[in-house]
């Protein structure tokens, strides 16, 4: 175990704060959310962690049942939840078209998405980005969250491209409401 693992062993950014806890992107939990990687709180694969750590950065496979009728957009927010810091890490912030229902491995990379999906800015770059925690400080959660709206996100409430935004200043500003969202956790420790 690494000496700065073990020294922040117990702090964690927690559930509190991450995308699905946020007032504008409440709605009814209606969508099941899959991967053929992983099942839900299982390890994810070493293929899906970032290149720094050993793995290739690929964003793992994703399947949802349909979601309601009305959706005008998807969009999906990955967190690392048991980062050590006050709030989540974003691994990935995307908008992706209604009629996608699900990404093959790799759909999320910021040049190259799968069509109909849009990368947007996360914590760290643009497009996927895999787990990659602080060696020897436990387990990770990689919450894998799903939103249906009712309205496309393009922008936020003060005029800016969503491309342009940073996730803690994109996400506040979704007013579409939420039609349905479900998710799906991963975890990962080295």
């Amino acid at each position: 175990m690494s000496l700065l693992g073990r020294l922040l062993h117990n702090r964690r950014a927690g559930e509190a704060h991450m995308a699905w806890n946020r007032p504008n992107l409440q709605g009814p939990e209606t969508l099941t959310l899959t991967s053929q990687h992983f099942e839900h709180n299982t390890a994810m694969l070493q293929e899906h962690t970032a290149g720094t750590i050993g793995g290739k950065n690929l964003s793992p496979h994703l399947a949802w049942s349909t979601p309601p009728q009305d959706t005008a957009q998807l969009l999906l927010v990955v967190e690392d939840i048991d980062v050590p810091l006050p709030k989540p890490a974003v691994h990935c912030v995307a908008l992706i078209d209604p009629d996608v229902h699900s990404l093959a491995d790799g759909a999320l990379h910021a040049k190259q998405p799968a069509k109909g999906v849009r990368p947007l800015r996360a914590t760290i770059g643009r497009g996927y980005q895999g787990p990659g925690p602080i060696k020897g400080h436990g387990p990770h959660r990689y919450v894998f969250q799903l939103f249906a709206l009712a309205a496309p996100a393009d922008t936020t409430t003060s005029g800016k491209p969503a491309d342009q935004a940073r996730p803690r200043a994109f996400l506040p500003t979704i007013g579409a409401q939420v039609l349905g969202r479900g998710r799906l956790t991963g975890t990962y420790e080295r």
